[in-house]
């Protein structure tokens, strides 16, 4: 079987989110979270590939983001 090609970042849909809530006095695993997207600070924000698992990891710490339109 052919695999299909693969898309570029470029090519892509994307998703843009804000942090907006701290890891002070939030668990590990949250904290964790946070830095595989990219986020430390608040007001920071992060463009990344719109995948289920970024999705996944969005609503794991949606208290502490935003998703910008």
């Amino acid at each position: 079987m052919a695999k299909a090609p693969a898309q570029t970042p470029a090519e892509s849909k994307t998703v843009t989110i804000r942090q907006i809530g701290s890891p002070i006095r939030r668990k590990n695993d949250q904290r964790a979270t946070l830095a595989g997207l990219g986020l430390n600070k608040l007001g920071r924000e992060r463009t990344l590939v719109d995948t289920p698992s970024v999705r996944g990891m969005i609503a794991k710490v949606a208290h502490m983001v935003e998703v910008v339109d």
